[in-house]
């Protein structure tokens, strides 16, 4: 059990956030959230990955370059101004949805001001200790960073031979050729996990603990694939042999089809998990709680041969998970984690979970289907040590889900459940109210969820590639955020 007591807490992620610069960042809106979930007795903020994002993978922040970097277009403009690494600040944009691209082009010249003041000597050594601090995985980053920039954003496989298998003297070459660049990179690094620091311990004094989430798989044109390829499974010309995916099922007839490189978990398991352990150790590091997503393939996992179109011809693989968290344990002694054990969840998987004291999620939008009143998300089913939301990201809010979505035997169960009407200006309450007053230990809101907003503040999609996580909370709508009314709830609810 890792949550003491009834807890409550938000959803929200920091690209969400109103900001003047093109999309939401770790600056003083992000404080502000912080001194509302104060207001609101709210014990948890939990946000997605802050990895880099691409935009031709949809600026997802589940398909990043790196599993370690974080993501310097939320690097606050106004920080960097207040602590004296730019000396004024460019006229903002028209507020809107978030613009990654916008964001990262608004602060290339802001970036470069500040890094001509670190190559005169500030700050020098606490960057210096940085990078020391973070060698097992700084370098690698920076230098893939800077070779990515080199061949025109090229995915690596592409690259030179010699770059591309990693050659020691091209390795030097390129270092000292992309020098510049490099200690730009790390540079950015410090800068963003600086003002990361700042906003989590000014969380952690006020009582409010982060959850930070940490995706499966990492994406093929990454740094991590680049510089350990022998724990994925690669040819001979470092290109993936199989991808993962999961198998056909309710949703869809031929499965799905990531593109992920799968990783090869006998090498991983003969060498003690180096690679795993150093990420997990990281997460632990960054945020007070981790949410494990897809966290059935700690078990086992779906794939598929790259020479297939869809994932009908996969297969099941075992993963040494029992072996792997004994492991992690052993070295890092409690993993505070949340699994997220969603969708086709076997006995081994609940086992792995219960073995390690992991709570899994429970999601109120799945409680009234075809399954009521015999489903295991309805509050009444929910185990103490769990983690209960009215949705996810993934899904639309409950206002889009009731307005849109909701089928007609689905608002007969709702209402059957309830014992009353529901309209679309109630149904978001009455989510948060299900959600507060359930068994679980911690009751997570998405703050749409919190302010009743439909489908037009939808964070993702699953099955669209494009149009996704652009939703952002208005300057005002921040301002306006119910303290009040949802402190009264969560003291009503125990969980304040």
């Amino acid at each position: 059990m890792i949550i003491n007591g009834r807890k409550g807490g938000i959803l929200f992620h920091i690209t969400s956030l109103p900001s003047p610069y093109g999309t939401g960042d770790l600056g003083p809106a992000a404080f502000e959230f912080a001194d509302f979930l104060v207001r609101a007795k709210q014990s948890y903020w939990q946000i997605l990955p802050l990895s880099p994002t691409d935009p031709a993978m949809g600026n997802s922040p589940y398909s990043s370059f790196s599993a370690f970097a974080g993501n310097v277009i939320l690097i606050s403009p106004e920080i960097l101004k207040s602590e004296g690494w730019i000396d004024s600040l460019p006229p903002p944009p028209e507020e809107a949805g978030a613009d990654y691209e916008g964001a990262a082009r608004l602060r290339a010249p802001l970036f470069e001001e500040a890094f001509r003041k670190l190559r005169s000597g500030r700050a020098r050594r606490e960057v210096e200790k940085f990078r020391e601090d973070n060698r097992d995985w700084i370098q690698d980053y920076a230098l893939f960073a800077a070779l990515k920039r080199k061949f025109g954003g090229s995915v690596w496989n592409s690259w030179p031979e010699p770059l591309r298998d990693r050659d020691q003297g091209a390795l030097r070459q390129a270092r000292e050729e992309l020098k510049y660049q490099i200690i730009r990179e790390e540079f950015l690094q410090y800068i963003f996990f600086s003002q990361w620091r700042r906003l989590k311990e000014k969380c952690n004094s006020s009582g409010v603990k982060i959850i930070g989430d940490l995706p499966f798989y990492v994406n093929y044109d990454s740094a991590d694939v680049w510089a350990h390829s022998g724990i994925f499974k690669l040819d001979g010309k470092r290109r993936p042999l199989v991808s993962a995916g999961v198998p056909p099922d309710y949703f869809s007839s031929t499965g799905q089809l990531w593109g992920n490189p799968v990783y090869s978990w006998k090498h991983l398991e003969e060498r003690g998990y180096p690679w795993w352990r150093e990420r997990m150790e990281q997460s632990f590091k960054r945020y007070d709680l981790v949410r494990l997503d897809h966290f059935r393939g700690f078990s086992a996992y779906w794939e598929v041969p790259c020479s297939e179109s869809d994932a009908r011809k996969g297969c099941w693989q075992e993963t040494p998970g029992r072996d792997f968290f004994t492991a992690l344990a052993r070295k890092l002694g409690s993993l505070p984690a949340i699994a997220e054990d969603l969708g086709y969840i076997t006995d081994d998987v609940r086992k792995l979970m219960k073995d390690f004291g992991f709570p899994g999620m429970k999601v109120l939008l799945f409680a009234f289907g075809d399954d009521f009143p015999g489903g295991s998300y309805l509050p009444e089913k929910h185990e103490k040590n769990s983690v209960v939301y009215t949705g996810t990201h993934d899904n639309d809010t409950v206002r889009g889900w009731f307005e849109n979505d909701m089928t007609a035997n689905e608002k007969k169960n709702l209402e059957t459940y309830l014992r009353r009407p529901v309209t679309k200006d109630a149904v978001s309450r009455e989510f948060v109210e299900m959600a507060l007053k359930s068994p679980a230990a911690l009751a997570v809101l998405p703050i749409q969820d919190v302010l009743g907003l439909g489908r037009e503040a939808r964070m993702n999609v699953p099955s669209l590639a494009r149009g996704n996580w652009t939703w952002r909370l208005s300057r005002s709508q921040l301002t306006a955020l119910p303290a009040d009314p949802l402190s009264m709830l969560m003291r009503s609810s125990g969980r304040s």
